[in-house]
């Protein structure tokens, strides 16, 4: 069985991915096998002090370690391992790489927006885009936010904005971030018919799993604006004994819900599909493309 793993090293999360591959009629795909999901929530520390925290810095380490072993274990033949926002921040980044490389042997790579988004389209979500349509791609995370544009199944525009969920609970995200946000959106959508939103990131995920809404089937803007209302109506704790939401989850989930209602406002989406991707989901299927020209199954 030939085994790849992803790793994303987020702002709210590290996460661990190990994927079967496998060939298909339509080439190769994958299966998840193992997906490990540590809260370290590395963003507080970049976002407020542009520096990874000596505490924070050995929990990843040892982080690191374990996921190394687990690799091993499973024998995992190629990896990727990213980092986005909360290390594209931190002063002390380079250095975090080399203590990584050294003590863990894992190749860490700190990733622009540009390719984060980048990688998360290696999912080819497009092939099962209705043609008739065009969409709003939002990726929301807990540094920053991807969007990009797509028409006639083709990535027309995409930008990356630091705006997410950690920043925003912290108070560091910018007026006139949401500013640059708006205009770029409003620029790049005004001439769109037809319009829809798709929706990745661990927040949308879980919004779609307390909607009860059929597979492949969209949220409405209606029922993603009355959950928030509903979960912005109890406490931190509350969300946590009533909905069952995890604590590192619960307190995120509001301004991901703001941020996602605040781009279907602007550009009058009325529903967005969640295919319930990420970016691990898009470091496999990258590495299924980089690799399988070689690899014999």
């Amino acid at each position: 069985m030939l085994r790849y793993a992803a790793i994303d090293i987020g702002s709210n999360a590290v996460r661990l991915l190990i994927a079967d591959i496998s060939k298909t009629e339509n080439g190769y795909g994958f299966k998840k096998n193992t997906l490990v999901r540590v809260p370290l929530r590395l963003g507080d520390d970049a976002f407020l002090d542009h520096h990874i925290s000596a505490r924070k810095v050995e929990e990843l380490l040892k982080t690191m370690s374990a996921f190394k072993n687990l690799m091993e274990v499973y024998h995992v033949s190629a990896y990727l391992a990213c980092a986005t926002s909360a290390m594209r921040e931190a002063g002390n980044g380079a250095d975090i790489i080399k203590m990584i490389k050294k003590q863990c042997d894992v190749d860490l790579e700190i990733i622009a927006g540009q390719r984060e988004a980048n990688i998360i389209y290696a999912n080819h979500i497009e092939e099962n885009l209705d043609i008739k349509k065009s969409y709003l791609y939002i990726d929301v995370g807990g540094g920053s936010t991807e969007l990009s544009v797509f028409v006639n199944r083709v990535p027309v525009a995409s930008k990356s904005f630091d705006i997410g969920t950690i920043r925003i609970l912290d108070n560091q995200d910018k007026e006139e971030t949401w500013e640059e946000m708006k205009s770029w959106v409003k620029e790049h959508t005004k001439s769109l018919k037809n319009l829809a939103g798709i929706g990745t990131g661990g927040n949308i995920n879980k919004l779609f799993r307390m909607s009860d809404e059929k597979e492949g089937m969209p949220l409405t803007f209606l029922k993603l604006k009355s959950m928030y209302n509903q979960l912005n109506s109890h406490s931190l704790k509350e969300r946590i004994s009533v909905f069952g939401l995890n604590p590192d989850r619960a307190d995120v989930i509001i301004p991901a819900c703001e941020i996602y209602i605040t781009l279907l406002k602007w550009t009058g989406i009325k529903q967005i599909y969640v295919p319930k991707v990420g970016l691990v989901d898009g470091i496999i299927s990258l590495l299924i493309e980089e690799n399988l020209s070689e690899a014999v199954l």
